[in-house]
């Protein structure tokens, strides 16, 4: 059912006050399209929902809303069901709630939870962020070695409703030191009577609490496991994180150093005033202003050979923008690369390698294009000449300072998300400019 709809026959439901509509509306929908519908209602008609939705279900709504939107929603559920909202919630769906807030706040609602979920939340909030230990999650299933494939799956039917993730039984000794994992596949077509060690994988790929939370995406996406063990130094296991908490990751990475690559703060900027989103963004804009009057320096430098031949005037913009368009889809590349861990070694100078040539292919077709479109337009072929070798230098140094750049800044230690975007343009449109006035003066005489 599309969202659209259902939001529709909800208020038809509540205008009628018709509570087992809305209750079969929302059961037809996927948590995360329950959170949407919510969002599209009033917040008199989002209580009146909620006072006939379950703890579970609305634990499941609270999961799938984003920072603002789950403020909101708490504030209209009330001290009176925040608590079993909150206890119904995976551990780290309500970390990641509780790291939104303010301290104060955050205790309070901690204090609301019951004994038992309020502990494990407390043991993974010792955790920094964006580490394993603030990703993972306690509800997990692990079994003895010495249970049979049978007893395995007569427990699971036990925990399945706690637990957060069941495709995967991680098997542990007498000392509780995870020794091997079984996937849901392999306990289903093995002997009932098969013992879990005899099942069990025994080489496993676990990681530790400290592991920043882009390697553990990585590692998931290499291996495409649903989900990684997060072990202590003795192996004693302490959760896991799954892959719908990395998808998060992954989008949330990418997010970042892209918005990074455009010198500001992303969706913190939504959440400032006008005021502080300015001084945000201004420092990376002054250095452009400043780097700015260099480009101008070029062009005053070179102004004798501008009076000369005017006509050159009109080609500055188009060097200038595909110079700074071929750098930025380079760095695109490289900062990517570098994100993903694939720009170390002899990786850099593959890369490299790899950009300069598409560089030249890229210079090529644009330079003889450019060359062409001058000459027929100008009437003067030595014009097409100048801009279209102009065009094919520019595009090859600028497509191999876009992959050199972030490995430059990495080794000064500055961000290359941050550095990289705003410089990369700024020395382009100097580096093509340079050497477009630069020919254009040796061959001067044939341009007037």
């Amino acid at each position: 059912m599309p969202v659209r709809e259902g939001v529709n026959q909800v208020r038809q439901a509540l205008r009628s006050r018709s509570w087992v509509i809305i209750t079969q509306v929302l059961r037809e929908l996927h948590p995360t399209d329950q959170a949407e519908l919510i969002k599209e209602l009033t917040p008199s008609e989002r209580q009146q929902v909620f006072s006939h939705l379950s703890y579970e279900q609305l634990a499941e709504i609270v999961a799938e809303l984003h920072y603002e939107e789950r403020q909101d929603v708490l504030k209209e559920l009330g001290r009176d069901k925040i608590p079993g909202v909150l206890d119904e919630m995976s551990s780290d769906d309500v970390v990641d709630l509780l790291r939104e807030l303010e301290t104060e706040q955050a205790r309070e609602l901690l204090d609301l939870m019951g004994e038992e979920e309020a502990q494990d939340v407390r043991e993974l909030l010792i955790y920094p962020e964006q580490t394993a230990g603030a990703l993972m999650t306690t509800e997990y299933v692990a079994l003895p070695h010495q249970l049979s494939a049978r007893e395995t799956i007569e427990a699971l039917r036990v925990i399945s409703p706690d637990a957060e993730m069941i495709y995967y039984v991680y098997v542990i000794d007498e000392q509780e030191r995870l020794v091997g994992v079984v996937s849901l596949r392999d306990l289903i077509v093995a002997k009932p009577t098969t013992p879990l060690h005899e099942v069990m994988r025994k080489k496993v790929i676990s990681v530790s609490a400290g592991m920043d939370q882009e390697e553990v995406a990585l590692l998931l996406d290499k291996y495409d496991f649903l989900a990684l063990p997060v072990v202590d130094e003795e192996d004693h296991l302490l959760g896991i994180v799954t892959v719908d908490d990395v998808l998060d990751v992954i989008t949330e990475e990418t997010t970042e150093d892209f918005i990074k690559m455009a010198a500001i703060h992303g969706m913190e900027d939504l959440a400032l005033s006008p005021k502080e989103a300015a001084m945000h963004r201004l420092p990376w804009l002054v250095f452009l202003l400043v780097a700015g009057f260099l480009t101008g320096g070029i062009i005053t430098r070179f102004e004798d050979t501008l009076q000369s031949a005017t006509t050159l005037a009109a080609f500055i913009p188009v060097i200038a923008d595909m110079a700074g368009n071929t750098g930025t889809q380079s760095l695109a590349v490289a900062v990517r690369s570098m994100a993903l861990n694939r720009f170390v070694g002899k990786e850099v100078l593959g890369l490299l390698r790899q950009e300069v040539r598409i560089g030249l292919i890229i210079g090529t077709v644009c330079g003889v294009l450019v060359a062409l479109l001058a000459s027929l337009q100008h009437g003067n072929p030595f014009l097409g000449f100048v801009v279209g070798v102009s065009m094919w230098a520019t595009l090859i140094i600028s497509t191999m300072l876009g992959a050199l750049m972030p490995a430059l800044f990495n080794a000064l230690g500055v961000d290359p998300a941050v550095a990289s975007g705003p410089f990369i343009t700024t020395v382009n449109d100097i580096v093509g400019l340079g050497i477009y006035f630069t020919l254009a003066t040796k061959f001067l005489a044939y341009l007037r």
